[in-house]
């Protein structure tokens, strides 16, 4: 797997995973909460503060969300209509500049998924990545838009089927090679349901399909097992969705992290990181002493005297292993060899003390 850079950090193999908070809706239409959330995103170990960029009338159709039999999924929850939800959630543009400062003066990188034209061309230049949501994995027109800007790519591939990942994939490399390409399910509902429909082993798919590209996770289930289990698989960027109260009203709030269970899958990543290790089998440095306590060597039942032939019968194999005492695996090659020294009752058998 290859390695892409986010502001000034490398992410991909052998780095720290990067973590994602997605604050999306969470601000709530208030800039200084969104200040306080880039604030508690930064303590709680989040790598990047993302938001989303949209204007209703450039995103939703509101005539084509009535026309529904009623508002689907997670929207059915909504009390206002779908285009109210989302002209009430559109972050102005002329946040920006604020957002991004607030960002670098917490150590973390400001980006956003922008489903706009406009707000691509006129956002971009603040932006350390750019995100392209799951639901517009098939407008080829905005993706090579955001692919030429020459910033990394983050892809999600929500909702989508193989074919039209690959379409957007290579529409994406075609003109930018820095993709962090993400594992998605996006069912926002909060249902335990929703865990057998994760599918992380597709990670496994796009490993194969696409090695050169960096591999990641947009989750929305409870709990640290999808991401845990999306880092064993190779992902190196994990997002989450990130508020400070998931009782908030909200659309965004109920499915997101709070401070605390942000800061806990932080903290159990970099453990699982840790386990991880290296492809390498070999008996790591904290284990030399249980190599001696738990295996067993060679050693004499009886007194062996200076010229006996040794028999199977006069070996015994029990623990410690003694250093330097030959090993069980070859107690055929010593059987039948001549005691050159007298050996005590018990001793470990050393090469040393036998001529074949």
């Amino acid at each position: 797997m290859k390695k892409t850079t986010i502001g000034e950090r490398s992410v991909g193999c052998d780095e720290p995973i990067y973590f994602i908070a997605d604050i999306s809706a969470n601000h709530d239409g208030d800039l200084e909460r969104a200040k306080k959330l880039i604030r508690l995103a930064a303590h709680a170990g989040a790598d990047a503060a993302k938001f989303q960029n949209f204007r209703a009338s450039k995103i939703v159709s509101d005539h084509g969300f009535r026309s529904l039999a009623g508002q689907l999924s997670h929207q059915s929850s909504w009390r206002m209509s779908v285009f109210e939800v989302y002209q009430a959630a559109s972050i102005p543009f002329e946040w920006a500049p604020e957002l991004s400062e607030e960002c670098e003066e917490a150590g973390v990188h400001y980006f956003s998924s922008p489903y706009d034209f406009e707000a691509v061309n006129e956002l971009e230049a603040f932006f350390a990545a750019i995100k392209i949501g799951s639901g517009d994995i098939t407008w080829l027109e905005i993706i090579r838009l955001i692919a030429s800007k020459g910033k990394p790519v983050i892809l999600a591939t929500g909702a989508s089927t193989l074919e039209e990942v690959q379409r957007a994939v290579e529409a994406i490399l075609e003109l930018n090679p820095e993709l962090v390409l993400m594992q998605c399910n996006t069912s926002y509902t909060a249902s335990p349901d929703n865990f057998d429909h994760i599918h992380l082993n597709v990670l496994k798919t796009y490993a194969e399909l696409y090695p050169q590209v960096v591999l990641g996770l947009s989750d929305h289930t409870a709990g640290h097992a999808t991401v845990l289990g999306a880092v064993a698989l190779g992902a190196r960027v994990i997002e989450k969705h990130f508020t400070d109260d998931t009782n908030r009203e909200g659309p965004d709030h109920l499915f997101s992290m709070d401070p605390d269970s942000w800061r806990e899958m932080v903290d159990r990543t970099r453990e699982l990181e840790r386990a991880l290790g290296s492809p390498e089998k070999k008996i790591a440095s904290n284990e030399t002493e249980t190599v001696a306590i738990q295996r067993r060597c060679l050693r004499a039942v009886q007194k062996i005297e200076t010229g006996s032939t040794l028999t199977r019968e006069m070996i015994t194999v029990l623990r410690p292993a003694q250093a330097g005492a030959i090993e069980p695996h070859e107690i055929e090659d010593v059987v039948g060899s001549t005691a050159l020294v007298d050996v005590p009752a018990h001793e470990a058998l050393e090469w040393k003390m036998f001529r074949n």
